[in-house]
């Protein structure tokens, strides 16, 4: 008996102990794949008049009120927020640490959801790579909750990574990035890769910050797998310089469901701090 008790306890320890370690399979998967996106060519020049000539007068607006006129091209943008509240379900928010990586020459994004389900913890992982898309989520650094692909989430992970090509906005200028003006303050984008289609519009102040961005090319799935057309907006806002540049300091996500609107991602108005490389 005393060895059966002693095996437990050692079981518990060996758990708590597993569980409070830095290292998981999602972190160390996440962090390889934004290493391999930080290994980009180096990009030196600098944004241009000529450059933004072709785009909706209101894409150039941006370009010009943010700074970004000869301001130096970026390869990738790194952006990171802390204590996000997240709506898992109805009845469930959580609050996350959340990273992210996504890459300008090409549409690559990446993303991890770090979090607790009471003691125990959760994480997520999004990925974009090579005209591919999954969505990710793990138990107790080991246990999958669940594993989603196909060609759903290609183009879910393809549109998100358009939402945010103003952030880092050599990202607007690929040629498999499409523009047209809807008016002076809203512009349509479309992207193509990889043989998926996707795209949205843009909306902006009349000062010319970047203020939503709303698809109908994403669909919103809850925790038990269950599919739900809607359309998706990504919010920006509090904007603010950060070394020459204006930039949003707080962005969030909401479904647009026929019952109601959900704002899922970052009620709580958590800040985003966003840096460019190289």
């Amino acid at each position: 008996m005393k060895i059966i008790i002693w095996i437990i306890i050692s079981l518990i320890a060996g758990t708590a102990v597993f569980f409070l370690l830095p290292f998981s399979p999602a972190k160390a998967q996440f962090h390889k794949a934004a290493g391999k996106a930080e290994i980009a060519p180096d990009v030196p020049e600098l944004f241009t008049e000529e450059d933004i000539a072709n785009l909706p007068a209101p894409v150039q607006r941006y370009f010009r009120h943010c700074g970004y006129v000869g301001a130096p091209k970026m390869a990738y943008l790194r952006a990171s927020l802390r204590d996000v509240a997240f709506v898992m379900s109805e009845s469930k928010t959580i609050n996350i640490d959340y990273q992210q990586y996504n890459c300008t020459e090409r549409p690559e994004r990446f993303a991890l959801i770090s979090s607790r389900l009471g003691s125990i913890p959760f994480e997520g992982l999004d990925s974009y790579q090579d005209g591919r898309g999954s969505m990710k989520g793990v138990l107790a650094k080991v246990i999958p909750l669940f594993d989603r692909r196909g060609q759903a989430m290609d183009r879910a992970c393809l549109v998100a990574w358009l939402a945010e090509c103003l952030l880092a906005p050599n990202a607007a200028l690929q040629d498999f990035v499409a523009w047209e003006q809807l008016d002076e303050t809203h512009a349509r984008a479309g992207i193509s890769w990889q043989g998926v289609d996707a795209g949205g519009v843009f909306c902006f102040a009349d000062s010319g910050e970047l203020l939503e961005f709303r698809t109908g090319d994403r669909v919103a799935v809850d925790m038990r797998g269950r599919e739900t057309v809607a359309e998706w907006s990504a919010y920006f806002s509090d904007y603010h310089a950060v070394n020459g540049i204006l930039q949003p300091g707080v962005i969030q996500s909401a479904w647009h469901y026929a019952e109601g609107d959900c704002l899922y991602f970052n009620s709580n108005r958590s800040p985003i701090v966003i840096a460019y490389g190289p």
